[in-house]
């Protein structure tokens, strides 16, 4: 028997076992992050759905919600008043409402990239209501969630980024003009405004019963 081959044999067997240890401590704690997770999701899931038909509830209240969302809002400006800082939060936080405006304002198709207006230019066009890229409650949510968001990181000093706020707020000033009379531009090149005010009425009933009793007429 060569005494080489049952070395190199028993040198093989002492590094299995390692590996085959390694093997199964990964495995027990694969499946204790698979457990962990699986109980954390049980436990969000009644809060999230139960979040969810909260904001269910809402949509129909908007006069209420935006109430909600002003008393957020001047929470914050209160807050950013009394500390007199956090102006790059409240910088990024005026371009992201501008954002969401551009949002708001905008066609769901817009007209430049469809090859023309989708929205009735004439009178005698079918009536078709102002759909928006950004739909109302959207718009309420994502601000909301930003002021609160934003209002949270004024309580982390590494935020408090010195800087001049005068040049911050005619930046964020200029940027608004701008992106404004552009939107402005676009609703006029394209004929259409971003309020619908309710479907038009048609008296073709009223025309037609009218033309009805003349023809009676002898």
């Amino acid at each position: 028997m060569d005494p080489t081959a049952g070395g190199s044999t028993s040198a093989t067997g002492a590094m299995d076992v390692p590996i085959a240890t390694t093997a199964a401590a990964s495995a027990a704690d694969l499946s204790s992050t698979t457990a962990s997770a699986a109980d954390f999701s049980r436990w969000t899931f009644p809060i999230s759905q139960r979040y969810q038909h909260l904001l269910d509830k809402s949509t129909p209240h908007v006069l209420y919600r935006w109430i909600a969302f002003a008393c957020i809002a001047f929470l914050y400006v209160v807050r950013v008043y009394l500390v007199e800082g956090f102006y790059v939060v409240s910088y990024a936080l005026g371009i992201y409402i501008l954002s969401l405006l551009i949002g708001f304002l905008s066609p769901q198709v817009d007209p430049e990239l469809s090859g023309g207006p989708t929205l009735p230019t004439r009178g005698s066009d079918e009536f078709r209501p102002f759909v928006r890229r950004l739909p109302e409650f959207k718009l309420w949510y994502s601000i909301t969630k930003a002021f609160c968001i934003a209002f949270v990181l004024t309580f982390f000093s590494v935020f408090d980024v010195p800087v001049f706020w005068p040049i911050l707020l005619f930046y964020w000033i200029m940027l608004c003009m701008l992106t404004l009379r552009r939107q402005i531009e676009h609703m006029i090149k394209y004929k259409y405004v971003p309020f619908s005010f309710g479907k038009q009425r048609y008296d073709g009933k009223r025309k037609a019963s009218t033309s009805e009793n003349e023809s009676l007429l002898p």
